[in-house]
């Protein structure tokens, strides 16, 4: 079922009406018509190309699925694909809804690939600033790419918040090392993914403000000029985040490896401790005469030998941090 709406000289004159009737509305220069439709098949999309006459490639493109964020240009219309994303609280990884819009001057159609793309959210942007409808396909484009790069912002906000708890983890007074590791395995995984999607929209965006392509009003492009701001800054943060989650799995198995490096000092110390009494009894057992050997005096030799060569080995390595 396809979501339609009728603009004529930025005023919202009608909605709901059949993707049939959208070539009869733009006969009039003056209206603008948005066509959504989520989880289109083949016939779907057939019927849209048909009202638009969209070219048979970029209908393709539409149809398949994880396609690169990208902007083609073809000789009646443009075809961009984007990603809203979010990141899963429960699991840690990164949801992303793919959509593709075709760019007529005097027509925006957008396809959504599932459910889980906000498209509510953009009709709010739309419906907030009524005053800047006027401006066409070039402010609903807008409006589009302006919840499509916010929900990159919210992902990368949520993904610095996990990783300062895993910084928290990391200098957790009880070890937690397995979960530190799987976690900052996720946090990679979907920081790579990320940028698989954030990356790209800058080209997008900055292609989308060229004056040649006829979309965009000068007195959008401010708004664009926003837009892409916020492109730049996801990817500088994304960035930084992938280092960051880098240094923490590399501190890790630093720390690790200082921990057992640890526990080897202090096993080391304790079997050297062990081995002096060992060494005393083993010598007093022969089976041969020896100094003190059937007096009461040897036993107490061997006692106070065992004993102090014990303490000065504690006292030793006590004094170097190894016990």
């Amino acid at each position: 079922m396809a979501r339609t709406r009728l603009y004529r000289d930025g005023v919202l004159k009608s909605e709901g009406f059949p993707v049939a009737d959208v070539s009869d509305h733009l006969e009039d220069p003056a209206n603008v018509v948005w066509v959504d439709v989520c989880e289109p098949d083949e016939a779907d999309l057939a019927a849209i190309a048909e009202e638009l006459q969209l070219h048979r490639l970029a209908v393709e493109d539409a149809i398949a699925e994880h396609q690169r964020p990208k902007l083609d240009r073809y000789d009646t219309h443009l075809f961009v694909t984007g990603y809203a994303v979010r990141l899963d609280g429960a699991s840690g990884r990164l949801v992303t809804a793919e959509v593709d819009a075709f760019i007529t001057a005097h027509a925006l159609v957008t396809v959504r690939k599932s459910e889980s793309f906000p498209i509510d959210d953009v009709v709010a942007r739309w419906d907030a600033s009524p005053d800047l409808l006027k401006y066409g396909t070039g402010f609903l484009l807008h409006g589009l790419l302006d919840v499509v790069v916010d929900s990159h912002f919210t992902a990368v906000q949520a993904l610095d918040d996990g990783i300062e708890d895993l910084e928290d983890m990391l200098f957790d007074e009880r070890p937690r090392s397995q979960e530190v590791q799987r976690r900052s395995f996720e946090m990679r995984k979907s920081l790579v993914l990320l940028r698989r999607v954030v990356l790209p929209m800058r080209e997008v965006v900055n292609a989308m403000m060229r004056q040649d392509l006829h979309i965009v009003d000068p007195a959008m492009m401010p708004y664009y000029q926003d837009v892409y701001d916020h492109v730049l800054r996801a990817t500088e943060w994304t960035e930084s985040l992938r280092d960051l989650v880098t240094t923490i799995l590399e501190t890790n198995m630093t720390m690790q490896g200082n921990r057992l490096n640890s526990i080897m000092k202090k096993v080391t110390s304790w079997a050297a401790i062990i081995a002096v009494p060992t060494a005393v009894t083993g010598f007093y057992g022969q089976n041969v005469p020896y100094p003190g050997f059937g007096h009461v005096a040897g036993f107490w030799f061997s006692t106070i030998a065992i004993v102090v060569l014990s303490g000065v080995l504690y006292a030793v390595f006590k004094r170097r941090d190894w016990i």
